[in-house]
């Protein structure tokens, strides 16, 4: 297919291009590349992979565009028509000059099938180049609700139904007694009637006396009088002084939020902005419940909240921050804390 179109399309069947105007091609879109990957990052704050996609298709652009600037300038040398004239007009007007000529040397040389088949594979590079790399370079061209929709989370399962309600308990009928009800005779007489005894008081226990009185007792005294009193003064005196009371017990761990402040941060690296979640324009807040140990280290994540695509830069980066030990009485304290890490894009 080539031998008639590019490669062998003069008389002698002799190839168009060389190896040279091959190199040259070659040449000219590693040129393009190298300069444009040091070039733009100077001028747009783009990622690395994104800066050598966009250096790396607009390379291979100039390089063929290059190889076709090559074969006009010796195809119209070989059919006798002015080469630089022909190369003036190609590098003007890109593809559509490049088409021109080919009709024009078509319709000198009486050759269609050398025109007609580089015309088709120009629109079927135009097309197929216009629905690949339009999405890679403009990202605001992709279908937002389309792309949200793959990219979000399931939806969280229905929530199991309500219990059965329980039945209602039989009301209870509470019947009021009145004074007349009280005083009213019985209608019917018992049988039998239980007899009630009163059971006899214990005689008085007259073993118990008190320290440091009067075998016997002597009528008239007091308990605990002045001997009693004596013995019990000195006892008094005596005794030990109460123990002190016990010191409150520290609590292994409390949890941020009324009188207990936030922990104090003194390490914070930012979140890496996830490129597949920047490039679909997604931005929010992922919210983690966080355990800060005693020695100010995280020591347990749990996601609350948040997009799937920033979940894992948001953990990464907590992981590594670093927190003062909070103290209470004294002593440190693990602290549980929910931690908010906020994803925004640069406008």
């Amino acid at each position: 297919m080539f031998e008639d179109t590019l490669l062998d399309s003069s008389s002698k069947n002799a190839p168009v291009l060389t190896g040279k105007h091959w190199l040259i091609s070659i040449g000219t879109g590693a040129v393009i590349f190298l300069a444009l990957y040091f070039l733009l990052p100077m001028l747009s704050a783009n990622e690395t992979n994104v800066i050598v996609t966009q250096s790396a298709i607009v390379g291979v652009v100039f390089a063929g565009f290059a190889l076709i600037l090559c074969y006009v300038l010796v195809d119209a040398g070989r059919h006798g028509f002015n080469r630089w004239a022909w190369f003036a007009v190609v590098l003007l007007l890109n593809l559509v000059g490049y088409v021109i000529y080919l009709i024009y040397s078509a319709t000198k040389t009486g050759d269609w099938k050398r025109a007609t088949l580089p015309i088709a594979y120009v629109f079927e590079c135009i097309i197929i180049g216009v629905l690949v790399l339009i999405p890679l370079i403009y990202t605001e061209a992709l279908p937002k609700a389309q792309l949200m929709t793959f990219l979000a989370a399931p939806p969280p399962p229905p929530p199991p139904p309500p219990p059965p309600a329980a039945a209602a308990p039989a009301p209870r009928i509470i019947r009021k007694i009145s004074v007349e009800d009280v005083m009213r005779a019985p209608t019917v007489i018992p049988k039998t009637l239980a007899q009630v005894k009163d059971e006899p008081e214990p005689p008085p226990n007259t073993s118990v006396g008190v320290v440091g009185g009067v075998p016997g007792g002597v009528p008239g005294g007091q308990m605990g009088g002045v001997l009693g009193g004596v013995i019990g003064g000195v006892l008094s005196a005596a005794a030990p002084p109460p123990p002190p009371p016990p010191k409150p017990q520290t609590p292994k761990r409390i949890r941020v939020g009324g009188p207990v402040e936030s922990a104090r941060l003194i390490f914070q690296p930012k979140p890496e902005y996830p490129p597949l979640a920047k490039m679909a324009r997604i931005q929010g807040v992922v919210r983690l419940d966080a355990l800060i140990s005693k020695d100010g280290t995280i020591q347990d994540l749990k996601v609350l909240s948040g997009h799937p695509l920033l979940v894992k830069s948001a953990i990464e980066a907590v992981q590594r921050w670093r927190y003062q030990p909070t103290l209470l009485n004294g002593e440190a304290v693990e602290v549980a804390t929910e931690i908010d890490v906020n994803f925004t894009l640069a406008e």
